[in-house]
């Protein structure tokens, strides 16, 4: 019969890149170099955790957008930014181990990867990155707690916007960034649940959330500095 923590990751882990990547751990606390490790992790890179790779619905959408999805491309750039330095960050920290390392190696690439696509797509109306202060939410102890609240705040951003895109085709783009961040909240909170049964995805519907109140939470910790 196989534990909880493995029929979770069973259901979020459809294409086993993430099995693969607990694998690579494992493989590496038994003797495996840091530098064949992450020879390993470019291999998983070129199965689909690559950077740079634009959703053709941002590619299509390049240079012609309504004022309106700029300000919400913009919304979104914000959140991204913010999660793409607290990974990086949390990274180069260098307190992380074991499954929680993989988790923001991996995410660390997923996020930079939607501020390049959202980047590129905004083209000179993207906003400049902002000034970042987590304190010691990166470190060991809070680390995988901040996570859990970043990807349910991207989820929920995300969510929150769905019916106000005009462009067909953005609205698609963006829909493919939301179900990687689920994947992120999922993932985290299987992680946290240590096998003890945690479920990674509580409810039948996600609620979003409107622009306001989510600037108005990520205001709140105190990360933003600019």
């Amino acid at each position: 019969m196989a534990a909880p923590h493995e029929d979770a990751l069973a259901r979020i882990d459809h294409d086993g890149v993430i099995r693969e990547g607990i694998e690579a751990v494992e493989t590496a606390a038994v003797g495996q170099t840091r530098s064949s490790f992450f020879k390993r992790g470019s291999a998983l890179a070129g199965a689909g955790l690559a950077l740079g790779a634009i959703p053709a619905g941002f590619a299509i959408a390049q240079g012609g957008l309504p004022k309106g999805d700029v300000k919400i491309l913009n919304y979104a750039l914000t959140l991204e930014y913010l999660e793409a330095a607290f990974y990086k960050e949390a990274i180069d920290k260098g307190e992380l181990s074991g499954e929680s390392q993989i988790f923001a190696e991996v995410v660390a690439a997923h996020e930079a990867a939607h501020v390049d696509a959202l980047k590129q797509t905004l083209g000179k109306k993207a906003i400049k990155s902002p000034k970042v202060d987590f304190g010691g939410a990166t470190g060991k102890s809070k680390f995988l707690e901040t996570a859990q609240i970043l990807e349910d705040t991207g989820v929920a951003a995300y969510l929150g916007q769905a019916g106000a895109i005009k462009t067909p085709a953005v609205l698609s783009a963006a829909a493919s960034i939301l179900s990687v961040e689920a994947r992120h909240a999922a993932w985290v909170r299987d992680i946290i649940g240590g096998g003890k049964g945690v479920n990674p995805a509580p409810d039948s519907f996600e609620m979003p959330q409107d622009m306001a109140a989510i600037l108005d939470a990520v205001k709140g910790t105190g990360f933003l500095k600019g």
